[in-house]
């Protein structure tokens, strides 16, 4: 593997919006700490269109292993030799729509989604350029056999101006309809009371057509009213995703394999104090207490089916963070991963997320099925990348833009409980898509 520094301050959005063929996908952080990676020079892909979503003896995380275990199988991958341990250095972007779940899940029932976007997409990176917040250094990268990559790069850094956003533009914007929500929180109240579920992760829908803009443009919008840690834009061709996600689903490094749920949410205050006094009644709320432990316990035991007995533990409980428009309670939760488990293995264990589905997980899925209005898509679902060793990184697509064309949707949602005020959990929604509607506004 070549890796070679390069000095400047390098716009990683203005090299995708000048090649999106080049550079299709970038992942970003955004604070003062973490890395933006921009996926070079992409190869081969595996594509899982909704047609083929339950098509008999075709597994996407299972073709996922077997490139996995192909590319390991092969002589000309090298142990990595870098002046800095990267985070990528070579293997695939991942992408996975939340309807994934069916060829993970069986019982939940597959309504026809009558759309091309696509549900999963693996795509071969064998380069790309790295930018370390902390340090403020840039690294580009390319594996053995492909040193050419580095020059390109270099150039296309050199001469790419900066990225010039413009105003999107927005031609038409429906929320759906209240009500369906609202029966929808009572209907869930009522599974809950039957003991069917503890607690149900419900979302709303907007769906609208820009006027003027792009992708690229919604994206720096997007980064600037609504930061998260982990953001990113992903280029399918005739669709997008634009992301400023706040949660993590699962990394693997070094063997410890770590997930970081997010549960439990208040909107802010523009008013400092009462803004400080939200943090301490959001950590203080015995349901946003209940409906967080809750999750930690879930995610505890989808860890416990890939880490060494013994190893799960939760190194970081019920933080409140704080971003843009709301307050959340996170917590972290690691263990040391099985020798015998795979990447695939690890998805398949931890997606989709406890968080945004609800436990126990397998009926709050086929609750959601049956309540949602329209498929979720790239809502929930997971983007991130997956390198030769098996270290990966991948975030929950909340907070996050679908695009075809001129067309946009998006989702937010709220965990309900049994003693959710439905008009409390409608609010909750339009707290989490303030950011989304923010970026929407000139």
């Amino acid at each position: 593997m070549a890796v070679t520094r390069f000095d400047g301050s390098p716009d990683l959005l203005a090299l995708h919006a000048a090649n999106r063929l080049r550079y299709p996908y970038l992942l970003q952080t955004q604070g003062k700490q973490g890395w933006d990676i921009l996926f070079a020079f992409p190869q081969s892909s595996i594509k899982l269109a909704t047609f083929e979503l339950i098509q008999k003896g075709f597994s996407f995380l299972d073709e996922l292993d077997h490139a996995w275990f192909a590319e390991r199988n092969q002589v000309n991958i090298q142990p990595v030799i870098s002046p800095v341990e990267l985070p990528f250095h070579g293997g695939w972007f991942v992408y996975m729509g939340y309807e994934l779940l069916h060829q993970l899940e069986p019982s939940v029932v597959h309504k026809t989604l009558q759309t091309d976007f696509p549900i999963a997409l693996l795509t071969r990176i064998p380069a790309a350029i790295l930018c370390d917040r902390g340090s403020k250094q840039t690294f580009i990268f390319a594996e053995d056999g492909q040193d050419a990559l580095i020059d390109e790069m270099r150039h296309d850094l050199n001469v790419v101006p900066r990225f010039q956003a413009e105003a999107t533009v927005l031609k038409t914007l429906m929320e759906e309809e209240d009500n369906l929500f609202l029966d929808g929180v009572e209907k869930i109240k009522r599974y809950i009371k039957e003991g069917d579920v503890f607690q149900v992760n419900l979302s709303r829908e907007w769906r609208g057509e820009l006027g003027s803009g792009d992708a690229s443009n919604l994206y720096a919008q997007l980064c600037e009213r609504n930061p998260a840690p982990f953001s990113g834009i992903a280029d399918f061709g005739r669709h997008q995703i634009v992301s400023s996600s706040p949660e993590r689903l699962v990394s693997v490094r070094n063997g410890l394999v770590e997930t970081r749920p997010i549960a439990g949410t208040y909107a802010r205050s523009i008013d400092p104090e009462q803004d400080a006094q939200l943090c301490r009644d959001l950590l203080a709320h015995p349901k946003e207490r209940a409906e967080h432990i809750m999750m930690v316990d879930l995610e505890r035991n989808d860890l416990g089916r890939i880490c060494q007995p013994g190893s799960v533990e939760v190194d970081d409980l019920m933080a409140v963070k704080t971003y843009a428009h709301v307050h959340h309670i996170e917590s972290n939760i690691r263990g040391l991963l099985r020798s015998d488990v795979t990447p695939g293995k690890v998805l398949k264990a931890l997606f989709p997320g406890g968080t945004i589905t609800g436990c126990p997980k397998v009926r709050t899925m086929q609750i959601i099925s049956e309540l949602e209005q329209s498929p979720r898509l790239a809502y929930t679902g997971s983007m991130g990348y997956l390198n030769h060793d098996g270290s990966m990184d991948m975030n929950i697509l909340i907070r996050s833009f679908m695009l075809s064309q001129q067309e946009l949707r998006f989702r937010a949602g709220a965990g309900i409980v049994a003693d959710s005020v439905p008009e409390r959990e409608l609010n909750e929604t339009r707290a989490k898509a303030k950011g989304l509607l923010r970026a929407l506004s000139s």
